[in-house]
C-alpha cells in the first residue's frame, strides 16, 4: 500500500504541515502509522479527506460540523436527508449573516455620508458616531 509523508501529503492536498497536524489532532483525518523512524505513514485516501475539509471549509461548514459530515459520510445507516438538513441549517446561517452584513454596510455607509473628510481626526463624525 502507497503511503505518503506529512510533506507529500500536505502538497498534495495544498495545505501546509501545521493543518495536517491540526487536522489530525482535531481528529477530522486519523492518526496514521508510524515507521520505525517515527515518521508518520499517510495513506493515499488521506489526500481526498483533507480536500473534502477545504471544500466543506469554503461554503462555510465549521471544523465541528465537518467532523459531523465526515462521521455521516461513513455512516452506511444513515440517510443523506441528514446531511441536506444540515446543508439547509448553515445556508440559514449565512441568509442571517448575510442581514447582519447588510445592517453593517448601511451604518457605514450613513457615517461615510456624513462625513466631508476636511475636518481635524477629533471632529471626525465616524469617530464621534463610534464613540456613542
Amino acid at each position: 500500500m502507497e503511503s505518503l509523508t506529512i510533506g507529500q501529503l500536505a502538497k498534495k492536498a495544498d495545505v501546509n504541515i501545521e493543518t495536517v497536524r491540526y487536522y489530525e489532532r482535531r481528529g477530522l483525518i486519523p492518526e496514521p502509522p508510524r515507521r520505525e523512524s517515527g515518521y508518520r505513514q499517510y495513506p493515499v485516501e488521506t489526500v481526498a479527506r483533507i480536500l473534502f475539509i477545504k471544500r466543506a471549509k469554503d461554503i462555510g461548514f465549521s471544523l465541528k460540523e465537518i467532523s459531523e459530515l465526515l462521521s455521516l459520510r461513513v455512516d452506511p445507516d444513515r440517510s443523506s436527508s441528514e446531511v441536506k438538513k444540515r446543508a439547509e441549517a448553515k445556508i440559514k446561517d449565512i441568509e442571517e449573516k448575510i442581514l447582519i452584513l447588510q445592517r453593517m454596510k448601511e451604518t457605514l455607509a450613513g457615517l461615510v455620508k456624513g462625513c466631508d473628510g476636511c475636518r481635524p481626526s477629533s471632529e471626525c463624525p465616524i469617530l464621534k458616531a463610534l464613540e456613542k
